[in-house]
């Protein structure tokens, strides 16, 4: 019997959010998660650097966890303009996503650079969120499950388990363009990846919770989370107003 898997609903503000605007978004949703009895699935906010500090305060008493959107292989040393998991561990991080295909497209970012920040991550005592997910070419090319398997073998590191590890299928033809894989399309992928991760991990790979992500909206969720194998959400513009982000919660309560 497959295992029963608590959603994640994961904000990612990426450059987006200034303080003021910004922290009235996330106290509204907290609001709105009061408003409920116990919450059916966990919810994460992922804002800029720049906001995680006042966010923490912010969000303090409520059940919504923060995270960060990127880190560092190493624990410190001369790398400038870069945040290690130590450091979002010491201001309140729960989470990190590492390897989103802005990441790996914008910086270059290889599948080992990202299982090297993963491990920082799992040193450093958070959870990582780590991104796969082929392009439209790929996908045109039929590539899409050769491509997401090799990412997801390269990218996870050996120490990965339920508890210290989020997978997220982010097709990237599909962040921001408004465009959405059918339910069919996702649970393909997903089941793809569900067994690869039970091969490789076992127990642990049946338990790890799988996030789809890809222009999710309040109009699409509840289908794409009915999906096998769907067990949350890596949400991007969706995110940030509460508006916007808790009708996609609201189909996990």
């Amino acid at each position: 019997m497959a295992p029963k898997i608590r959603p994640l609903i994961a904000g990612n503000w990426k450059m987006n959010g200034l303080k003021s605007a910004g922290l009235r978004e996330a106290r509204n949703l907290a609001k709105s998660m009061g408003k409920v009895g116990k919450a059916g699935c966990e919810v994460l906010l992922c804002p800029p650097a720049t906001l995680l500090a006042p966010m923490r305060e912010a969000l303090k008493g409520s059940r919504i966890a923060i995270g960060g959107q990127d880190c560092h292989g190493k624990a410190g040393g001369a790398h400038t303009g870069d945040l290690s998991a130590p450091m979002l561990k010491d201001i309140g991080c729960a989470y990190v996503i590492v390897g989103h295909s802005e990441r790996r497209a914008d910086h270059g970012e290889s599948s080992r650079e990202i299982r090297a920040k993963a491990e920082a991550v799992h040193r450093a005592g958070l959870r990582a969120i780590i991104c796969i997910g082929e392009t439209a070419a790929e996908r045109k090319r039929g590539q899409t499950l050769a491509v997401v398997g090799k990412q997801l073998a390269a990218s996870l590191p050996k120490g990965c388990t339920a508890k210290n590890t989020v997978v997220a299928y982010e097709p990237v033809w599909a962040i921001g363009t408004g465009l959405t894989p059918t339910a069919d399309d996702v649970a393909e992928v997903h089941g793809a990846i569900r067994a690869r991760l039970r091969r490789r991990f076992r127990d642990e790979g049946a338990a790890m919770r799988l996030l789809y992500g890809g222009s999710v909206k309040g109009s699409n969720a509840a289908e794409l989370m009915a999906v096998a194998n769907v067990n949350g959400a890596l949400v991007g513009g969706a995110s940030l107003t509460a508006a916007d982000f808790w009708p996609i919660v609201a189909t996990c309560i």
